[in-house]
Formats: C-alpha cells, sequence, structure tokens
C-alpha cells in the first residue's frame, strides 16, 4: 500500500488558541491510484497532503508510505536564474547524481510533458502553463512512488487548465504513478480520479468517499458522472454554508450558498 493514513489528527497553535485543521482521518491508496481530496476552505486538503508528503508533523495517527514522494504545488516555484532543463533535473543534482545521467534524465521527463524544445529556455519565456507542465517533470524526474498534487492548475485559465488535465492523465496512465490531488473543482476531480474523497468544514474528516467507474476521457455531461456530480455538489454545498455560517455576520441568511463552480477558486486551504 504506497499510502497509508490511519486515524490522522492536525491541531495548529496559533498565538496562543489550538486549531483543529484535521480529526481522525483514515485512507488507504493503493498503488496506482488517482485519488482526488475535494472540500471547501480550510478544510485540512493541503495539510494532509503536507503530512504525508513529510512537510508537516502529526499531531495523532500514523501515516506510511513506500518509496519517496514528490510534490507539485499550484505555483510552479521555478528558479529563474537556471534553464527549465536545469530546473528539472535540480532535484537529481541534490541526490549526488552525475551532471551527465541527471541532464539525461531531465530531458527524458521533458519529453514526456511534451516541453522538450524548450529545454534550454527560461522561466519567464515560458507561460503559466508550460511552467507547471516543467514543474511536474520535475516531480516525475525523481521516480516517486506517490505524485502529491496540490492544486497545479488552480491558477491558471480554464483552456491551460483543461489541457493540462489531459496532460496529466497521459502521463499517470504511462507511469501508473500513484497521484493524490487536491483540488476545489468536482468536475476536475470527476474527470481525473479513480477516486474522490470529500472532506468536511474545519476541522476535516472525510464525508464520503466514491469510486469514479467511468471510463476516461469523461465528459460530466453524462448521465452516470452527472448525478454523481449533482450527489457531490449536495454534500460539499452543505460544508460550504457550514463554513459560510462560521464566518459571516449572524443576520446572514445562507440561502444563496452553494459548492464552488469549476471555474472558481474558493480561497487558500488550511
Amino acid at each position: 500500500m504506497p499510502v497509508s493514513i490511519q486515524r490522522v489528527s492536525k491541531t495548529y497553535n496559533r498565538y496562543g488558541t489550538s486549531v483543529d485543521a484535521l480529526d481522525d482521518v483514515s485512507l488507504n491508496i493503493p498503488d496506482g491510484q488517482f485519488v482526488s481530496l475535494v472540500g471547501p476552505s480550510g478544510c485540512g486538503k493541503s495539510t494532509l497532503l503536507s503530512l504525508v508528503g513529510g512537510l508537516e508533523t502529526l499531531s495523532r495517527g500514523q501515516i506510511s508510505r513506500t518509496g519517496q514522494p514528490a510534490i507539485v504545488f499550484q505555483e510552479a516555484a521555478l528558479f529563474p536564474w537556471r534553464t527549465v532543463l536545469d530546473n528539472v533535473a535540480f532535484g537529481l543534482q541534490l541526490r549526488g547524481v552525475g551532471k551527465r545521467e541527471r541532464r539525461d534524465r531531465a530531458a527524458s521527463a521533458l519529453r514526456m510533458v511534451h516541453l522538450a524544445r524548450f529545454a534550454e529556455a527560461y522561466p519567464y519565456e515560458l507561460s503559466g502553463g508550460m511552467r507547471q507542465r516543467a514543474a511536474i517533470a520535475r516531480a516525475l524526474v525523481l521516480d516517486p512512488t506517490v505524485l502529491l498534487m496540490d492544486e497545479p492548475f488552480g491558477a491558471l485559465d480554464a483552456q491551460t487548465r483543461a489541457l493540462l488535465q489531459d496532460e496529466l492523465l497521459s502521463v499517470w496512465e504511462r507511469t501508473r504513478k500513484t497521484v493524490l490531488f487536491v483540488t476545489h473543482s468536482l468536475d476536475e476531480a470527476l474527470i481525473l480520479s479513480d477516486r474522490v474523497v470529500l472532506f468536511s468544514a474545519r476541522p476535516g474528516r472525510i464525508v464520503a468517499d466514491v469510486a469514479v467507474e467511468a471510463p476516461r476521457p469523461r465528459d460530466t455531461a453524462d448521465p452516470p458522472l452527472a448525478a454523481l456530480q449533482r450527489h457531490l455538489r449536495d454534500l460539499l454545498a452543505a460544508e460550504v454554508e457550514k463554513v459560510a455560517r462560521a464566518e459571516m455576520d449572524a443576520d446572514w441568511e445562507g440561502a444563496a450558498v452553494t459548492a464552488p463552480s469549476p471555474e472558481q477558486n474558493v480561497g487558500a486551504d488550511i
């Protein structure tokens, strides 16, 4: 089992106050599965990703994983003074891989995301989507057991986002990496994933864990996917309303609360 999450909780202490981000979360992810985490802003999706990646420490529970993960964030965070090839090779350089081997492996990773002819370009010469493809190549070149992706397409326009979703699926079908993918978009989760895991409002708990069995490529207008989307959107809308009630003034009515649309970015997660 590449990722096993057992009864995990996470509490932050901020200015003398305890904030529970996650509460008693358990999740097993088999080898090669693509799993998306969705939920309202602040529900702990990104926190869980950071815990799996070893960037945060647990408060309670246990996480085990096989091999080393690699993380792709919403911002590509490429070094502006390094070429695309050298950015992709950077992790291998830190591991002490020789120059020729790391450049060969970086070139291969760039071919995988169809960015090879921009190997000697600098980040400022690339579009936002191209920079994200370079970030994905930088993760893949390390040959991780688990690929952790924290809203990697959240800052992109709708057309570029759709293109990169197709690109990611193509890479996943070739490599069969285990993927844990955070998104605010139900449509994105349904198009990409084998499973969609829906989190409650903070503290994050698992509300639903559903299999998406439709063949790829997918269209969320197809009746089975549309029915699943409605079910998840109703659950998500209820959790979004809890967040709104906690944050709004006492005279707020709440009749207009809905789950976020595919194009909306509903804010930063914890």
